[in-house]
């Protein structure tokens, strides 16, 4: 059964305005064949791998599913992420990609007046729906470490914030905040204040006492909603599909937006076989790690400087203004992301292929009059 918006938080002792739902905008690109006639994408934060055949086999299969709609495969995948992640069902809500569940929260556990917090830099997209959505929005500026500014974003919060967003690892920076220092921040939050714990590059992350997943080692707090993604290193950007996990309660008001509508029965298929394969997880992981250093010994043999990322992509300090770094590899159908904000300097670089990665390169040493640090 649905529970209504206001029933869930009143349930929880929180109240909330109502919101008009604004759609996220569609961006059309040039197609990509297997061949590559297209761009080289390293603007993503894509598996530049793919899925493991295992997947690439269910999917195949699964084709003979898209005559019928596709409840029984989204109710399968939520019953796998459940027995997975040690959770009950009724705490998990699934999404066509993770953005359509953070555009969900947004709409759904805020309203008109309400402010939203966040870093910055930040994931641009989050940024972006929060603007759609008419909320207002109070970005704090990372630490010089780029973890985020955690006694900052506190102080950020009015008697009109709502909700909290921390991606952790970091989008653009790619960088962690310890784990015992959100803890500490959710000790000291208001009551009726949310947070959206973004975990999409989790898998990539290797051991380390400063991190650990809200989903392996779960805290007791109704407030806290956990966001994965299988767009990752799973390698399932194009299926667009992602999970949430939280209290009963925001969970089934999250789920009553209409999310789990626009999920696919080739998608729903395609998650349940990419968790039954975590040996295709550590390859893509320790494949991700050998790419990065790589990455990283490129960067210095050129006297850049880049942040010491713990994902799939790479915050590279270009020297002299993003703007023209970008347009000038974009001439050589080399895509990256940026800039920003006060990191106008800064281009984002997913890690791609060997191939992907030499030519980035050598379209790197070909941009006029860049300056070394």
């Amino acid at each position: 059964m649905r529970i209504s918006r206001r029933d869930a938080l009143a349930q929880l002792g929180i109240g909330v305005a109502a919101g008009a739902a604004t759609p996220l905008s569609v961006v059309t690109i040039r197609a990509e064949g297997a061949d590559r006639h297209g761009p080289i994408r390293l603007d993503r934060n894509e598996n530049a791998y793919g899925p493991s055949p295992k997947v690439v086999a269910t999917i195949e299969r699964a084709a003979r599913l898209v005559n019928r709609y596709p409840e029984a495969e989204a109710e399968l995948l939520r019953r796998e992420v459940a027995r997975i992640r040690s959770v009950q069902l009724d705490r998990i809500v699934l999404g066509s990609g993770a953005g359509e569940i953070l555009r969900a929260a947004v709409q759904t556990l805020t309203g008109r007046g309400h402010r939203v917090v966040m870093a910055a830099p930040g994931f641009d997209v989050f940024q972006g729906i929060v603007a759609r959505a008419g909320r207002r929005l109070a970005s704090v500026r990372l630490v010089d470490d780029h973890s985020h500014d955690l006694a900052a974003m506190l102080a950020a919060i009015d008697s009109t914030t709502r909700l909290v967003y921390i991606c952790n690892p970091n989008n653009p920076t790619g960088t962690l905040t310890r784990r015992r220092d959100i803890e500490a921040f959710l000790a000291k939050l208001r009551s009726d204040v949310f947070v959206i714990i973004d975990e999409a590059y989790d898998e990539y992350v290797g051991p380390t006492s400063d991190y650990a997943s809200f989903l392996e080692h779960p805290v007791d707090d109704r407030r806290v909603i956990v966001v994965r993604s299988f767009s990752t290193i799973y390698g399932l950007a194009g299926m667009r599909i992602g999970y949430a996990i939280a209290h009963a309660p925001i969970a089934s008001l999250l789920a009553s937006s209409g999310l789990e509508a626009d999920v696919t029965a080739l998608s729903a298929r395609a998650a349940v076989a990419a968790m039954h394969d975590p040996g295709h997880i550590r390859t893509s992981a320790a494949r991700n790690a050998d790419d990065r250093q790589e990455f990283f010994n490129q960067a210095n043999a050129r006297m850049l400087r880049a942040i010491d990322s713990v994902t799939n992509f790479v915050l590279l300090d270009a020297g002299e203004p993003a703007r023209h770094v970008i347009d000038s590899l974009a001439r050589q159908d080399i895509i990256v992301a940026g800039p920003f904000g006060e990191k106008n300097r800064h281009v984002r670089v997913s890690l791609g292929t060997r191939a992907d990665m030499e030519e980035f390169w050598r379209a790197w040493d070909r941009i006029p009059m860049h300056m070394s640090m």
